[in-house]
C-alpha cells in the first residue's frame, strides 16, 4: 500500500512538471485549432485582447473547418522570460504558423506581432 501511495506521488510529480514546461505549445494549440472551427469563446479566453482583434477579423475571411483533426505539431519552441514563441503546423495550412505568446496573470495567451517582429527563428 505505501509503495502505491509513492508511486502515484512520483508520478503526479512528473504529470505536473510536464504540463509546465508545455503551457505555451498546449494555448498555440487551442488557439489553432479554435481559429479555424470558428470557436470565438476558446479563442478570446486564450488570446490578449489584442491578439483576440486580429483573428476575429482574419476569421471572416475562412470557412470554417469540417476536419476535426488538426494534426497539430509544434516544429520549435523557444520562451524568454514571459514571451514565448511558438513555430507549428496544422493540416488547415500548407506552410508553418507562428505565435507569439505573453504570460498574462499567469497563463499564456496568444497575442498580435507587430509589423517587422523579428521572430527567433
Amino acid at each position: 500500500m505505501k509503495n502505491l501511495i509513492v508511486y502515484s506521488l512520483v508520478l503526479l510529480f512528473f504529470a505536473c512538471a510536464g504540463n509546465v514546461d508545455s503551457a505555451p505549445a498546449e494555448t498555440a494549440k487551442i488557439v489553432a485549432e479554435s481559429f479555424y472551427k470558428g470557436d470565438e469563446t476558446a479563442l478570446k479566453q486564450h488570446t490578449t485582447a489584442e491578439g483576440y482583434a486580429n483573428f476575429k477579423n482574419l476569421m471572416a475571411m475562412f470557412a470554417k473547418s469540417e476536419n476535426s483533426d488538426s494534426n497539430f505539431k509544434v516544429i520549435e519552441e523557444t520562451m524568454e522570460g514571459d514571451v514565448a514563441w511558438v513555430k507549428y503546423s496544422t493540416s488547415y495550412d500548407k506552410t508553418p504558423g507562428v505565435f507569439k505568446l505573453v504570460k498574462q496573470d499567469g497563463d499564456w495567451k496568444v497575442t498580435a506581432r507587430r509589423p517587422k517582429e523579428k521572430v527567433p527563428f
